[in-house]
This record gives C-alpha cells, sequence and structure tokens, in this order.
C-alpha cells in the first residue's frame, strides 16, 4: 500500500504519539503514581471516569492524600466528587476537616458540606473557632437621663459557633445587637458621669442580654474601647422647645393685632357711616325750615332766634379753642 516503507513508520510513529496524547490526558498516570505512593488507594479506572464525568482528578487525588496524611477516615472519593458536582469547594472542605481534627473540635463530614455549600467559608470557621476575632463596632452615640450625649466605640471578641453556621445569623446582626445593648445600658445612666467612672457596666450589661442567641457566633467579652462626650441633647431640646413657644406667642400675637386692625378699621367704617348720615340730616335742616316758614309753622323771630344761637354756638367754639393769650389779647 506505502511504496516507501520510511513513510508507513512515520505515520505509525505519529499514531502512536497521538495515542499516548490522549491516554495520558485523559489517564493521569503521574497523578495515580502520587496517590499510590502517599498510601490512597485508586485506580487509573476511577481517574480516567473522573475526567469523563468533569470532575479534575488533581482535586480529588491532592485532597485525599491531605485527609488520608491527617488520619481523617470518614472522607472518601465518592463524597468528594459528590461535594465537587454540588459546587462545594473541595480543599476547602478538608482544610477544614484537617484543622477540627488537630484542633479536637468535632466536626463531621456532613456538617463541614452543609456548611460550605451554605455559602459560608467553613476553613474560617474553622480559624476564628480556634483564634477568637475582634470586631469593632462602629461609633454608637446614646444619650442619658440627664441629656447628656456620649458617643461610645467597643470592640467585640467573637468565637465561631460550627453547629450555628448553617442558618445562624452573620457579623452585621452582632453589630446592630451589641449597638443596641450600648444605646439602652447608656439609656438607663441617671448621668454621662456614672458611665464615664464605670464604663464595663455597659460591657456587664450588653452581656447579661445574651446577643450571640441565634447568630454564627459565641461572644466572648465586649470592651469598651473609647467614650466621647457629645452634645447637650437635654439642653438644645428645651431651646428648640423655647423657640417653639416663642414662635407660637408671636403667631397668636400677630393674630390678636390682626384682629385689633380689622375691629378698629370696621370702627372706622361705622364712624364714617355716622358721619355721612349725620351730614345728610345736615343738609336737610334748611330744606325742612324753609317748608316750616312757607306752611307758617315757624316764625320770623323764631328763625332770627335760631340763627344767633347757631352763631353764638360757633363763637363759643372758636373761643374755646383758642389759648389764654388769645382770650387776653381780644379781651383787652
Amino acid at each position: 500500500m506505502f511504496a516507501d516503507p520510511k513513510t508507513f513508520v512515520s505515520l505509525l510513529a505519529f499514531l502512536g504519539f497521538i495515542l499516548l496524547f490522549v491516554f495520558f490526558h485523559f489517564v493521569p498516570v503521574m497523578l495515580w503514581i502520587n496517590a499510590k505512593a502517599s498510601g490512597v488507594h485508586i485506580s487509573l479506572m476511577q481517574l480516567f471516569l473522573m475526567r469523563i464525568r468533569n470532575v479534575p482528578p488533581s482535586t480529588i487525588v491532592i485532597s485525599l492524600i491531605e485527609a488520608h496524611k491527617a488520619g481523617l477516615t470518614n472522607v472518601t472519593r465518592d463524597n468528594l466528587e459528590a461535594h465537587y458536582m454540588t459546587g462545594g469547594h473541595v480543599q476547602r472542605v478538608v482544610h477544614a476537616l484537617v484543622s477540627a481534627s488537630k484542633a479536637n473540635i468535632d466536626l463531621p463530614f456532613e456538617k463541614a458540606t452543609a456548611i460550605d455549600l451554605a455559602g459560608r467559608d467553613v476553613f474560617e470557621a474553622v480559624q476564628t473557632s480556634v483564634n477568637p476575632k475582634v470586631i469593632d463596632t462602629p461609633p454608637v452615640a446614646a444619650v442619658a437621663k440627664n441629656g447628656i450625649q456620649l458617643i461610645a466605640k467597643a470592640r467585640v471578641t467573637v468565637r465561631a459557633n460550627i453547629h450555628q453556621l448553617v442558618g445562624g445569623a452573620g457579623e452585621d446582626t452582632i453589630l446592630a445587637r451589641v449597638g443596641e445593648g450600648i444605646v439602652s445600658s447608656i439609656g438607663s445612666a441617671e448621668s454621662h458621669e456614672q458611665v464615664l467612672e464605670n464604663p464595663d457596666s455597659i460591657s456587664k450589661l450588653v452581656l447579661r442580654k445574651g446577643l450571640d442567641a441565634g447568630t454564627a457566633f459565641e461572644i466572648l467579652s465586649i470592651d469598651i474601647a473609647d467614650i466621647d462626650v457629645g452634645k447637650n441633647i437635654g439642653a438644645t431640646l428645651q431651646m428648640d422647645q423655647a423657640n417653639a413657644d416663642k414662635n407660637i406667642a408671636q403667631a397668636k400675637a400677630e393674630e390678636r393685632r390682626a384682629m385689633a386692625i380689622a375691629a378698629e378699621q370696621e370702627m372706622k367704617a361705622k364712624a364714617q357711616e355716622a358721619r355721612a348720615e349725620v351730614i345728610q340730616a345736615e343738609a336737610e335742616v334748611p330744606k325742612a325750615l324753609a317748608q316750616a316758614l312757607r306752611e307758617g309753622h315757624l316764625g320770623f323771630m323764631d328763625y332770627y332766634k335760631l340763627e344767633n344761637l347757631k352763631g353764638d354756638t360757633a363763637m363759643r367754639e372758636r373761643i374755646s379753642k383758642l389759648g389764654k393769650d388769645d382770650i387776653k389779647g381780644l379781651m383787652d
């Protein structure tokens, strides 16, 4: 079929190279040798099937070697593969199991995988359980009974509660509860001096409330790091109340002034109406006199006396408006 034997040999060598490449790609022989040298029993067929199931053999084998060297007997290949295919972090779970075993912490494999699948870092949780973590609270402002504001900062030392990691509240809940306890403790104090003299009273009161119930942590201690004196809230509220009362009084006074002005305007209007009626009545007097003279009800002498009376009255009014010097000059 092939005229040149060298060509045939080259083709066989190329095909052999391709077959070896495919074999070593799907069957990690060096990884199998490493597992055997570490005392982990796993076959080449199992490693090949991991490739078929899209499970990285290196992740499973390295985790098995770590668990075997740490003396963990409850970690199997099937369990690690199942956890990987459900979206878990296999190596993180094995690290956590090894750390828990060395620290004499009871952490079953099922609990560790459940914590990992719940979205929590199980390895960090074990480390926090061994080495407690310190959480600094933001500044918390509260007002004592005497109206003085205090701004407190606290440091909360917590330890992870392995059995509450699944479904337990996190750090934000701890901080919120501690802040609430600080506000309650300062608010129940008679004066701010009492709190400044005994800042540990805040810690004791907050710890007695059992703030870690239902959380993924166990509170070991609450230490007040700093307390600063803020504003005099009581005096500020009194000033605001006084200003509000003043504004109300001013509004009422303005209302009364407006009502008085309205009443004065109404009285002026009525006076103008009365003057208009008087002027109108005075305008009717000459007509009435003329009518009386024509009809004979009023004689000429009566009319003359009436005019003299009016002139006398007018003179008296002018004299009443003159000063003493003017009267003396007229008499002279």
